[in-house]
This record gives structure tokens, C-alpha cells and sequence, in this order.
């Protein structure tokens, strides 16, 4: 496979001067080659065997393997100095480096691929976006949703001899494609969208307009500089009819130029909170032509003669965003075990404040108040990753059923990605900015990483759906499926509970919180339905009485997928599964279930005490549960987010490196920063002195 000859004129084309944001040779550095003393103790504890965990974590022996070999080699000749180059660069030249970065971690994977498996796509793209090569691209991927997202649409809304066309060079990279469906003016209401798409008889031709400022593409990755092509959502008309949304293969740029086609108007948004290098971009069209079958069509249609032949499911038009949400909810849980591994390892460097008078500071991981902002985010990382596992499984299984021609499992896929991809982004970026918190104030430099950290779990709050809308999407999933309980009709796998979800007696047993979240979900799907159906008695339309109940819908969506996470955490830690693991191990994780669900119960209880009674005796238990768990998980901590095997490179951080050296690290960083270059400053000749001697 190869990279085209585009990407290499963009390179050509963008080159700038860097800054370089560390300066001097490794030679000159005050880190130490030795380990910290108080990160090696607690290593030296540990209850578990680590490469146990990573063994698990990474799905396998050979897999975890591949990963650090694919690692090894990736980082092998990366300058120590290129880990903060970022920090000081121009919108333009965080756009340079990113595609230069992408090019040459393109040419290594390639390289790979034909070393280790020839013919096959698990490196080479398939490790191109992943959460393991980040470090090789530090200013961000400008060609991810090419490969995440863009492809996968192409599969899904296209026919085997579309795919042929135009997913094949996608995936050899001859041409690269941006996803096109939000406007500057609408995103997740896909019926609202203003782009048109006219089909033209006589041309057999469908015209492209965005006919507003507000009809204007807006936001999508990659679509600024770094696209030749890209899929755009429209609404589609014939005869002036409209005919719903569609999606279309659209040529952008001339494949030798790379300049815009006629009718394009394109470029960068500019620069954003994050997600520097990533070239989200702006698309305009004007009386732009393509061909009808340009129009992907492997569930509607529309023919020769102008006829249109409607999808046999209405949901199969936002199909091929739900792997994109399924995606965006896995990386969030990579992102939030980062955070979680730079903070805990921080936390056992740090000391301050005695516990006991006249003693000497303890680290800080020691306070339980710092085992509550780091161990519960440990948690949650490890119940999220093994909830998007399962979610991208049934995204597999709806995907193979719907080629078959089998649509039932549409709604529950699309609720469940929906859900998954709320919870996710959420929990990482509440949970980024809790451990940023966590490091005090070394955490607010840039060079700790958290920053990055939170820019980028706090984007996928909104892209690709914004949280909130996703929620009430969620909750008029769960309206049906109330409904069809009531009447008795057979229920997706995710929501039966909602017909047999009664639990007579508080046990707190790990099984027992579980069934309660049901129960305490299925009343709250019940009680939102009783007061839309009150509301529209008294005089509302369904549409105000859903308004009105948006936040009790949007409660019962959160349960709903946190009762996803719970069980399938349950599932994994008791099932089948853990006879594969040590003993030690699997202590090691139900101490972090037993965190993970009683943490969850206490933050629910004001649902839960709806739907049982349980004693004040009770609830002081569960506290202690929750402070017992906490006492459990801190010998193993530092080796828990050992065990995630993140390389350093990945992590970027002063304060999160394996070695533990935090204060070196820091004080080096400082020291090589571009304005500690010269010992004066240009400004002080410049302005500074003369305003010094002004005798105000």
C-alpha cells in the first residue's frame, strides 16, 4: 500500500520553521537514569502480577506483544525533545507538523505490516488512529476520520460495486475523505440540515447547493486541507419534492493541484480549544454536479428515471455514525486511564502534609480524600473500556444483520451507542479535570499533558452528536420500550428489565446493586411516561410534553446506559472470563467492581430510595464499603495503571513518565522552554526598559 502523491505536496506545500519546545542534548539532562525510590516501593508491593493486568487489558499475550514491539519501533528514533514540540507552535504549523507526523507514522506502519503480516490491515491502517500511536502524533490526526469513520460509511450506506469505487482507494489512501454532516447552523437534528441535493433528469446528475451561510459544513475533521473527497449528508429533492436525508460521495480538490474544484468553497475553521493539528474544515458548494451514482444507495435509491425507492428503515440513514460514537466511546476510556495513570503516579512521588503531627509528609496517594479523585476514575476507565468492547460487539452483530436485511436491532444500537457515547465523554472529561485537580498545581502546566487531556475529552461532549440531544434520543428510546413493557410486546436485551425489574429486599450484595439500578431505571422510564401522558391530557402536544419531560428523560437515559456498565462489569469480573485469570487478578478487579458499583449506587441513591427501603444502618455500611475499597486498591494502584502499559510517549507528561522523576522533569522542561533561550528578552530592549526609567 502506499500514501498518495497528495500528501507528500501538502508537505511540500506547508513546510514552516518550529519551534523546538526542549533544547540541548540528552547528555545535558538532570533526569536521573535511576527509578524514584517511592514509585519502586510501591511496585515492589504489589499484590498482583502486572504483566497479568496488561496481558488482560490488551486482550491477549500476542496482542499485548504486538503492541509493544509495534511501540518499540514506532518511537525508536523520536527525539526526546519532539515530546513537547507542540506546546509552542503557530495554527499553521501545528497543521504542518500534524501531517508531517501522520506521513512518517504511516511509512513505519507500512513497514511493519510487510514485516510482520503481509497482505493484512491490523497494523497498517488498522494502528494509524489508534490510542497506541498518539505519541507519534502529538498535534493531533488530521486524517482519522478518514480512516474511522469515512470508510465505515462507504461500507454501510453504499453497494459492494460503490465500495469497489470509492471505499477501496480510501483505503489505499489515494484519496482521502472528510465526513460532512454538520452545518454551521444545525448538527444533531439531520432533518434540519439546509445542504440540498436536486436531482437532474436531463443530466442524470445531482446538483449541490448550501444555499446559506448556515448551510455551510462545519466542523468536519480533516475537510479543511487534508480531504480530496468527502461524504455529504443533504436533503435530497426531486421535482422539488423532498425526500429526506441521503449521503454523497463528493469530489473536493483536483487530485494533481489540489486546488478546489468549481463550486467549492473550503478551508480551516481556525484554531480550536483543542484538537490543534486535526484541520476541521469548512465546505460550501454552489451549483456543484455529480454524477447520480455518486449518490450511495445500498438502502434507497433513486433510479434512471427520476423514481426513488425509500430505505426499508428509516434509522439506516445515521447508520454509519453509530461507528463513529462506538469509536469516540472507546478512545474516551483510553483517554481517562491516561489521565488516571498520570495522576496516581504523581500522587505516589508527592508528598505533603502529615497525616499524624510531628511526622514526616506522607505521600499525598495516602490521603483517602486523593484515593477518592484518583481510584474511582481507575475504575471507571476499566468498567468503560469493557462496555464499549461489548458495544462494538453488537454494533458487529446489527451491522452483519442488516446486510441480511434484518433491521430489528436498529433502535437498540442506536440507544446503546448513544448512551455509551454520552457516558464515556462524559465520565473522561469530569473525570480528566478531577485527577488535573488531583496534581495541584504542577497540573495546570501544560507539559503534565492534562490540558491536552481535557480539550480533547471535553470535544467529544459534543462532536458527533452533542451529549444532551443524544440523552433525549436515548429517552424516546426508552418511551417505546415503556410503552411496548406495558402492553407486554418482547423488549430489546438491553431494556427487559424493564418488565421484571422489582426487587423486593436490599442485600448490597454486587448483584443486588445491580438489579436495583434497573429497577431504579425502569421507574424512572416509568414515571417520565406517566407525566408525558398527564401533560398531554391537559392540553399539550406530544412534542411540548416531551420538552417539558426532558429532564426526567434525559435521568433515565443516564441509568440506562450506567445499568449497561454495571452489569457488563459484573459480567466480565464473575462469568466465564475470570477462570482465565489469576486469583490475584481477579481480586484486584472485583476490588475495583465493588468501588466502581457501590460509588455508583451512593451517587444514584436518590432514585434507588425510590424503588426500596433501605436503613440508615445500611447506608453507613455502604460508606464503609466505599472507604474499605479505597484502603483495598491503594497498595495496587501505581501497578493497576502500570498494568494499562501506556509507553511514555503516549502519556506525555512531566509528571506521569515510568521513571517517576516528576520535580527533574518538571524544572528540565522550564529550563528548555523557548523564552528561557536568552538570558534578556527582546521586549525588555524593546519596551520594558524605557518604561522602566520613564519616571512616572
Amino acid at each position: 500500500m502506499r500514501l498518495p502523491r497528495l500528501f507528500f505536496h501538502l508537505v511540500k506545500k506547508q513546510q514552516g520553521t518550529f519551534f523546538r519546545a526542549m533544547s540541548g542534548s540528552s547528555s545535558s539532562s538532570i533526569i536521573p537514569k535511576t527509578v524514584n525510590p517511592d514509585i519502586q516501593r510501591e511496585r515492589d508491593n504489589a499484590s498482583f502480577n502486572v504483566e497479568d493486568f496488561a496481558i488482560w487489558w490488551h486482550g491477549g499475550q500476542d496482542k499485548l506483544k504486538l503492541k509493544r514491539y509495534v511501540e518499540k519501533s514506532v518511537y525508536a528514533d523520536m527525539k526526546e525533545e519532539s515530546m513537547f514540540k507542540t506546546l509552542n507552535l503557530s495554527h499553521e504549523d501545528l497543521y504542518t507538523e500534524a501531517v508531517k507526523d501522520s506521513i512518517r507514522l504511516a511509512k513505519k506502519l507500512q513497514k511493519l505490516q510487510a514485516e510482520l503480516n503481509p497482505g493484512g490491515t491490523d497494523i497498517w491502517p488498522g494502528l494509524f488512529s489508534g490510542t497506541n500511536m498518539w505519541g507519534a502524533q502529538p498535534a493531533g490526526n488530521p486524517f482519522t476520520v478518514h480512516l474511522s469513520v469515512t470508510i465505515e460509511a462507504i461500507c454501510n450506506l453504499g453497494t459492494d460495486e460503490q465500495f469497489e469505487k470509492f471505499g477501496k482507494p480510501a483505503e489505499n489512501f489515494d484519496i482521502a475523505i472528510a465526513y460532512a454532516q454538520t452545518e454551521l447552523g444545525h448538527g444533531t437534528f439531520l432533518r434540519g440540515l439546509e445542504t440540498r441535493a436536486d436531482f437532474d433528469r436531463e443530466t442524470d446528475e445531482f446538483i449541490l447547493n448550501t444555499p446559506t451561510i448556515t448551510a455551510y459544513k462545519f466542523w468536519p475533521g480533516g475537510l479543511g486541507h487534508s480531504s480530496t473527497h468527502c461524504i455529504a449528508m443533504a436533503n435530497l429533492f426531486i421535482d422539488n419534492e423532498p425526500k429526506g436525508v441521503a449521503t454523497f460521495f463528493v469530489p473536493l480538490r483536483d487530485m494533481e493541484t489540489f486546488m478546489p474544484l468549481p463550486g467549492i468553497d473550503i478551508g480551516d475553521i481556525g484554531k480550536k480549544f483543542g484538537f490543534y493539528g486535526v484541520n476541521n474544515g469548512y465546505l460550501g458548494m454552489k451549483n456543484v454536479r455529480i454524477p447520480r451514482t455518486n449518490m450511495l444507495m445500498r438502502h434507497a435509491q433513486v433510479n434512471r428515471d427520476g423514481t426513488f425507492e425509500q430505505s426499508p428503515a428509516a434509522g439506516l440513514s445515521y447508520f454509519s455514525m453509530l461507528s463513529g460514537r462506538c469509536w469516540i466511546a472507546s478512545n474516551h476510556a483510553a483517554m481517562l486511564a491516561v489521565a488516571t495513570t498520570i495522576a496516581t503516579r504523581y500522587s505516589a512521588v508527592r508528598r505533603q502534609s502529615p497525616i499524624n503531627p510531628k511526622e514526616p509528609e506522607v505521600q499525598i496517594m495516602d490521603h483517602v480524600t486523593q484515593q477518592m479523585k484518583l481510584f474511582p476514575e481507575i475504575a471507571t476507565c476499566i468498567a468503560n473500556k469493557l462496555a464499549t468492547q461489548k458495544l462494538g460487539q453488537i454494533y458487529q452483530q446489527t451491522a452483519a444483520e442488516i446486510k441480511r436485511g434484518i433491521f430489528t436491532g436498529l433502535p437498540e444500537i442506536h440507544a446503546l451507542s448513544c448512551a455509551m457515547k454520552v457516558l464515556s465523554t462524559s465520565d473522561s472529561a469530569s473525570g480528566v479535570e478531577r485527577l488535573r485537580l488531583a496534581c495541584g498545581g504542577h497540573g495546570y502546566l501544560a507539559s503534565s499533558n492534562m490540558s491536552n487531556l481535557y480539550t480533547t475529552t471535553t470535544a467529544g461532549c459534543t462532536y458527533e452528536g452533542e451529549n444532551t440531544v443524544l440523552l433525549l434520543q436515548v429517552g424516546r428510546f426508552l418511551m417505546k420500550s415503556g410503552q411496548q413493557a406495558l402492553a407486554g410486546k418482547p423488549l430489546a436485551p438491553t431494556v427487559s428489565y424493564l418488565q421484571t425489574a422489582v426487587v423486593e429486599n436490599w442485600s448490597g450484595s454486587l448483584e443486588n446493586i445491580v438489579q436495583v439500578l434497573q429497577s431504579a431505571t425502569a421507574n424512572k422510564t416509568r414515571l417520565a411516561l406517566e407525566n408525558i401522558a398527564a401533560r398531554m391530557l391537559a392540553g399539550q402536544t406530544q412534542g411540548e410534553a416531551a420538552n417539558n419531560a426532558g429532564i426526567e428523560l434525559t435521568q433515565a437515559a443516564e441509568l440506562y446506559g450506567r445499568c449497561f456498565i454495571a452489569k457488563t462489569f459484573l459480567e466480565e469480573m464473575t462469568g466465564p472470563s475470570s477462570k482465565n485469570r489469576s486469583p490475584a487478578l481477579n481480586k484486584v478487579l472485583r476490588n475495583l467492581l465493588e468501588l466502581y458499583l457501590v460509588n455508583t449506587a451512593l451517587k444514584n441513591m436518590n432514585e434507588i430510595l425510590r424503588v426500596i427501603q433501605i436503613s440508615d444502618a445500611d447506608l453507613r455500611a455502604l460508606q464503609r464499603r466505599l472507604e474499605d475499597s479505597l484502603a483495598a486498591i491503594r497498595k495496587d494502584a501505581v501497578a493497576i495503571c502500570d498494568g494499562f502499559d501506556f509507553h511514555d510517549r503516549n502519556l506525555l507528561s512531566t509528571l506521569g513518565a515510568y521513571d517517576g522523576n516528576v520535580y527533574e522533569r518538571i524544572f528540565e522542561e522550564a529550563k528548555n522552554s523557548p523564552l528561557n533561550q536568552q538570558p534578556v528578552p527582546k521586549v525588555f530592549h524593546t519596551h520594558l526598559k524605557s518604561f522602566m526609567k520613564s519616571k512616572l
